[in-house]
């Protein structure tokens, strides 16, 4: 703008050279003849446009600038993608995604505002965020799990049955422990029955496959690797016998939507972009996400089997459609009345208010 205000100051100091000197030429400006006076525009604005042609070019538009949260996990292989890709960047956005050792870090660095937004946040988190009074928005839902988190058990252990009296390596009050206690609560048993081992998901699949531990819930890539490592075991559990229990969603702090709501637009652009660049041009993608995951290909693109990654059309559903099955309101009510069962908290917070689909529609509108 200041470029633009300085171009429009020496047009007008070049306006008054010419008139001064026609003045100078002809006392009485008003005998200049219609072609004199074509020709003196004329003049005036070439020399403009030379002068703005030669003057500095204007810098462009400052980036937009984002910061999130999140966890190693498989389901942000859209996002490497759209970051390696420069779809963020083709937008003029600049994200800044912190990596965090445990779920729960994640999710306590989004309630005291130093992250914009997560990008994995779970079911259980957004209705336990949603209890604790955060303002936060449903953007965009990321994965639906389905195998891509389990628990992990010796070949003794016949049943899930079995799990009583022991000991579990699980992350508590992350993902990993209320997906186990919703497994413990379909054979009559709940956390009173077993001895919980605190350990984030890496470090609870590392304690079972190096034999210190019988039981533990994890996700991908860890999952796998520590069940291809240990073949004393197997996985006794997944998400794809409990398919609504985990789903993952993009969430960004309400004022910041407020504040930034093009860069919220950008970032759902760029998502969906890499999404249909994945269907397109699988070996590139699963190979850009698999460097930055630092597993295989090969090995991220079987643990890709055990989540599904929502398309726009799918999220508009998820988001805005109470008549379809995929309705995320249903799972957030549903894990609402679970956690209160456990204790947790004492009454479902209205997650109705906590979606917001306008992002989604606005994108689905202008394809």
């Amino acid at each position: 703008m200041l470029l633009i205000t300085k171009n429009a100051a020496c047009a007008s100091n070049n306006t008054s050279i010419f008139i001064k000197y026609f003045m100078t030429w002809n006392r009485n400006p008003f005998l200049f003849s219609r072609r004199t006076t074509i020709k003196f525009m004329t003049g005036l604005a070439v020399g403009t446009v030379l002068h703005n042609l030669t003057a500095p070019v204007a810098k462009s538009a400052p980036k937009m600038k984002m910061s999130l949260g999140g966890v190693t996990w498989i389901g942000l292989t859209p996002f490497y993608i759209a970051q390696e890709k420069g779809f963020f960047a083709d937008s003029n956005l600049d994200v800044n995604l912190q990596i965090f050792a445990a779920n729960t870090d994640y999710v306590s660095a989004f309630l005291a505002g130093r992250i914009d937004g997560c990008v994995s946040l779970v079911t259980s988190e957004a209705v336990l965020l949603a209890d604790k009074g955060k303002d936060f928005k449903i953007v965009l839902v990321q994965d639906n799990s389905a195998g891509g988190d389990g628990i992990l058990a010796r070949n003794s252990i016949a049943s899930i049955a079995d799990f009583k009296g022991k000991k579990i390596a699980v992350e508590q009050g992350a993902v990993g422990h209320f997906f186990l206690l919703q497994v413990l609560k379909e054979v009559g048993l709940s956390d009173q029955d077993i001895t919980i081992i605190n350990a984030d998901a890496s470090t609870a699949a590392a304690a079972y496959q190096a034999g210190n531990v019988e039981i533990a819930s994890s996700y991908a890539p860890f999952l796998s690797q520590a069940d291809e490592a240990q073949p004393d075991g197997r996985i006794i559990y997944d998400t794809s016998q409990m398919p609504t229990a985990i789903t993952d969603f993009y969430t960004f702090d309400s004022k910041y939507i407020e504040a930034n709501p093009e860069a919220v637009e950008a970032f759902i652009r760029a998502i969906v972009k890499a999404l249909e660049f994945l269907e397109t041009n699988r070996d590139e993608a699963i190979a850009i996400a698999a460097k930055k995951l630092e597993v295989t290909p090969e090995a991220l693109a079987a643990d890709l089997e055990g989540i599904e990654l929502p398309n726009a059309d799918a999220n508009l559903k998820m988001l805005s459609e109470p008549s379809s099955d995929l309705y995320i309101l249903n799972s957030l009510k549903a894990m609402g009345e679970f956690l209160v069962a456990q204790g947790q908290i004492n009454a479902v917070p209205d997650m109705a208010s906590f979606i917001e689909p306008k992002f989604v529609q606005s994108f689905q509108a202008t394809k």
